[in-house]
């Protein structure tokens, strides 16, 4: 196939280069001269150390050619840019047309999830997803890997695990997009919770209930949002969030550690160099959590630490203290 991937930072570069190996025709697409420069000289990314692009990706800054050339489009664009992309392309998508998002994060305001952007600003598209565990510093160098794609349709969803699908990137499919775009978004509040307890010295004990209660936070409001409770516990659910808690690949528990040292986010997203979607995911989530009226302490607790400058062993020591409870609710003691 000829597929354009719209956005050439890592994640967009280690999939081109997946597609390629593949044997497609990739055109990578990046906005800026100095990028599409270093992208034709070098064969290579500036963050992806000893990864080389094959041949049969071309760099290219335009982006008009890039979708009405391609028959499958790949938006890697950080998530606060996908309204804006795809609201840019929106008059060259063809009918039939499959648009693969692979950002993670809601909409603040809107809140709501990237494809239902991408369906907004392009009526009658095939949107879809691709999210899981998979840092683009791995994927890059061929290191085994597994994922899900998400689509509302089989065949969209099978021809996307078609043409994806490679001996070091095993690909599943779902018809849980709702699920599997709220536990990639809200992933990285909690790597975030994880990054910060790191940065002020906790150890595994603090890192494994933050992973474990976070997913319970996650999983009360997908199914309060229509996801299923089976995609929480998958790779878009507890397997990406293990991931992104646990490595130092992860941009969001790079932040959360330099914000459990003291920095603001603001000085925290600086100094990583990236975009850290969890700072923008918090928000919506504790709106969503108020919206839907779910519990979600860890969300809110990060909230108040990023936001209202609550001191970090303050939330922690309310999280710890809050109200005794049962760890599930559906499950009954005996009658005494």
């Amino acid at each position: 196939m000829k597929i354009g991937v719209i956005g050439a930072g890592t994640w967009g570069t280690a999939l081109a280069m997946v597609l390629a190996h593949n044997g497609h025709q990739v055109m990578l697409r990046t906005r800026g001269q100095e990028d599409a420069d270093w992208l034709r000289t070098k064969r290579s990314h500036k963050n992806l150390p000893g990864a080389v692009i094959p041949a049969n990706v071309t760099i290219t800054m335009d982006l008009v050619n890039t979708v009405v050339e391609s028959d499958l489009l790949v938006l890697a664009v950080a998530s606060p840019y996908i309204r804006s992309t795809a609201r840019e392309i929106a008059s060259y998508v063809k009918p039939g047309q499959i648009v693969v998002d692979v950002a993670k994060g809601i909409e603040s305001g809107s809140l709501m999830t990237m494809t239902e952007i991408i369906e907004s600003e392009i009526p009658g598209v095939d949107a879809a997803v691709l999210s899981g565990p998979s840092h683009a510093e791995e994927v890059a160098r061929a290191l085994p890997t597994t994922i899900v794609a998400g689509a509302h349709r089989e065949h969209i969803a099978k021809t996307i695990q078609d043409v994806f699908m490679s001996p070091y990137f095993r690909v599943y499919i779902s018809p849980d997009l709702k699920g599997i775009e709220i536990g990639g978004a809200l992933k990285n509040v909690i790597a975030l919770a994880a990054g910060i307890a790191d940065g002020i010295g906790y150890g595994d004990n603090s890192k494994a209930a933050l992973i474990t209660r976070g997913i319970a936070e996650i999983t009360r409001l997908g199914i309060k949002m229509g996801g299923k409770a089976e995609t929480f516990a998958g790779l878009s659910g507890i397997g990406d969030l293990v991931v992104t808690c646990a490595s130092m690949h992860s941009r969001n528990r790079r932040a959360g550690i330099l914000i459990g040292q003291g920095k603001t986010a603001q000085e925290a997203m600086h100094e990583v160099g990236q975009v850290v979607e969890g700072v923008y995911a918090a928000k919506s989530g504790k709106e969503l959590a108020e919206k839907y009226q779910v519990q979600m302490p860890i969300v809110e607790e990060v909230n108040r630490i990023l936001f209202e400058g609550k001191p970090v062993k303050d939330a922690v020591q309310d999280l710890m203290m809050r109200d005794r409870r049962t760890e599930h609710s559906s499950l009954k003691f005996e009658m005494p």
